[in-house]
């Protein structure tokens, strides 16, 4: 009778073993796929942030027109003052 119960305990930890091993293969097949996505979503991400960097370069002579700007700016103050006489 005891070597009937020795033999089910281990069977029952190899069972159990096995289920531990399946469950860890699972989550780490689960994981590699989302790494893979993510990589993917990267790689889709880093291109869309080349053409966003393509679009946005700076203009020629901006600063130029800031300064231009500046000085209109100047200029409609001091006729303002000279308008209103302050």
């Amino acid at each position: 009778m005891t070597v009937y119960a020795a033999l089910a305990g281990w069977k029952i930890g190899m069972v159990l073993g096995v289920v531990v091993i399946l469950v860890a293969a699972v989550i780490v097949i689960a994981v590699v796929a989302l790494a893979l996505r993510i990589a993917r979503q990267a790689r889709t991400a880093v291109g869309g942030v080349e053409v966003v960097r393509v679009q946005t370069d700076g203009l020629a002579g901006v600063g130029r027109i800031n300064d231009s700007g500046v000085r209109i700016l100047h200029s409609a103050r001091a006729l303002r003052k000279v308008a209103v006489g302050k």
